[in-house]
C-alpha cells in the first residue's frame, strides 16, 4: 500500500513539473485531487484492508494529501505572480498623440466571433483545445461513425492528399483523439478551419470555420444540450432568437437534431441566404453515439454526453449581417471593416 502512495506522488511531481499556465494546471489538479482523481483513489482503499493498517495507512494518505494541496497551491501562486509580471513587463508606452483615422486595422469578423464564444464556453466550465486541419482518413470519419463506404460519406466531398490524409471536413475530427487525451468526465470546445469540394454560392463556401462542444459525464440528457444551447444564442446575438429543433441525420450522434434560427436578413420571409425558407441551419446537435465514446476509450454504460458543432462562417454573417459567405474570404476591406470593434 505505502509503495502505491510513493507511486503517486512521484507521477505528482513529475507532472507538476510540466505545468505552464493554468490550463495545464487544473488537469493535474483534477488527475489528483479530483473525485475521481488518484488521492481520492487511494482513500478509497482504506475500506479493503485490514483494521489493524487503517490508521497508518490514513495517517500516510492524509500525508500525502496534505503534500499535494500545499504543492498545487505553492504552483497556482506562482502563476499568478508570473501572471502579473508579464502583465507588467510587456506593457507597453502609448504615445497620444499618434493620429488616429477611420482605416485603423480592426481583427476579423471570424476572429471577433470565435474569441467571445471561447469567453461564453470558459464561463460555464468549457476546455478550449486545438485541432488540427490535416487528419488521418480514421479520425475524420470512422472513429465518427463513418465507415468506409458508407453513404454519409457523400455528405462531404472531400481533399485527398496524396498520403491518404485529407483536410479535415468538420471539426468533428478532432472527437476521438480528444476524448482519448482527456477521458471522462469532459467539457471542452474546439474551433478549428474546414475544408470541402463545395458549389460556391452565398451560403457555402471551399474553406469555412467551425465550433465543436463535448460534454461527457454521468446522467448527461437532451435537457442539457438545450440548456447549453439556449444560453450560448443568448449571449451571443444579445437578444432572444426565435429558433426550432428538429430531427436530423449525423452518425456521430443519437437522437440527432439541427437547431435553426429565424433568418435575420429576410426575418423569415426567404432570401439567397436561407434558400427561400425563412430558416438559417445554425447548428447540428445531438446525444454522442455509444459508438463513438467506445472508439474514443469511454465506456458508454457508465458515461453519456452530448455534442455540438457550430458554423462560425454563419455565425459571423449573422452577428455582423454580411449576407455572402465568400466576403469572409474575400479580402474586401470595405465589406468586412464593418466589423470594427467599437
Amino acid at each position: 500500500m505505502k509503495e502505491n502512495l510513493e507511486i503517486i506522488y512521484n507521477r505528482f511531481n513529475e507532472d507538476i513539473k510540466l505545468v505552464t499556465d493554468e490550463c495545464s494546471f487544473n488537469l493535474v489538479k483534477v488527475k489528483f485531487m479530483g473525485k475521481n482523481g488518484l488521492v481520492n483513489e487511494a482513500l478509497k482503499l482504506i475500506k479493503t484492508i485490514s483494521p489493524s493498517e487503517k490508521k497508518t495507512y490514513g495517517e500516510e494518505v492524509n500525508k500525502l494529501k496534505t503534500s499535494i494541496e500545499t504543492r498545487l497551491e505553492n504552483v497556482k501562486n506562482d502563476l499568478e505572480r508570473l501572471e502579473i509580471e508579464n502583465m507588467i513587463t510587456g506593457a507597453k508606452i502609448i504615445d497620444l498623440t499618434t493620429p488616429l483615422g477611420e482605416n485603423i486595422g480592426s481583427l476579423h469578423p471570424i476572429t471577433i466571433t470565435q474569441k467571445k464564444l471561447v469567453d461564453i464556453f470558459e464561463n460555464m466550465g468549457f476546455y478550449v483545445e486545438d485541432g488540427n486541419e490535416i487528419e488521418s482518413e480514421y479520425n475524420n470519419f470512422e472513429a465518427v461513425n463513418i465507415p468506409k463506404n458508407h453513404p454519409a460519406r457523400d455528405m462531404q466531398d472531400t481533399f485527398y492528399l496524396e498520403n491518404n490524409q485529407v483536410l479535415k471536413t468538420h471539426t468533428s475530427a478532432s472527437q476521438n483523439r480528444i476524448m482519448k487525451k482527456f477521458g471522462a468526465p469532459l467539457k471542452v470546445i474546439f474551433p478549428g478551419r474546414c475544408f470541402r469540394n463545395e458549389e460556391l454560392d452565398a451560403g457555402h463556401e471551399n474553406t469555412f470555420f467551425q465550433l465543436e462542444g463535448l460534454m461527457i459525464d454521468k446522467n448527461i440528457s437532451i435537457a442539457n444540450l438545450i440548456y447549453f444551447m439556449k444560453t450560448m444564442l443568448s449571449k451571443i446575438f444579445e437578444k432572444d432568437i426565435e429558433v426550432r429543433l428538429r430531427p436530423g441525420f449525423f452518425p456521430f450522434v443519437e437522437p440527432g437534431f439541427e437547431l435553426d434560427c429565424k433568418c435575420i436578413y429576410c426575418d423569415g420571409d426567404g432570401c439567397s441566404v436561407c434558400k427561400q425558407s425563412g430558416w438559417i441551419e445554425l447548428c447540428p446537435c445531438g446525444m454522442i453515439h455509444k459508438s463513438v465514446l467506445e472508439m474514443g476509450g469511454i465506456n458508454s454504460s457508465e458515461y453519456r454526453g452530448f455534442a455540438f458543432g457550430l458554423g462560425l462562417s454563419r455565425l459571423a454573417m449573422m452577428t455582423f449581417n454580411i449576407d455572402d459567405i465568400r466576403t469572409l474570404n474575400s479580402g474586401k476591406i470595405a465589406k468586412l471593416k464593418q466589423a470594427k470593434i467599437k
